[in-house]
């Protein structure tokens, strides 16, 4: 595709730079839950990532 003829390889700067700033990356610490503040939103959602996790296992296991 004419990369061959004459095209330098990419500036030394241009291979360093990250894909995702360090202060956009997350520390893989999950936050604190409590089922005393959870309105019934947070409860739907929970009790349908629990289904979901069950389904999965259900799978992988079979």
């Amino acid at each position: 595709m004419g990369r061959s003829r004459g095209h330098g390889s990419r500036g030394k700067n241009k291979a360093s730079l990250p894909q995702v700033p360090k202060n956009l990356k997350s520390d893989g610490i999950d936050e604190e839950y409590s089922a005393e503040l959870a309105d019934q939103a947070d409860l739907e959602a929970q009790a349908r990532a629990n289904a979901a996790n069950q389904r999965v296992n259900t799978k992988r296991n079979s």
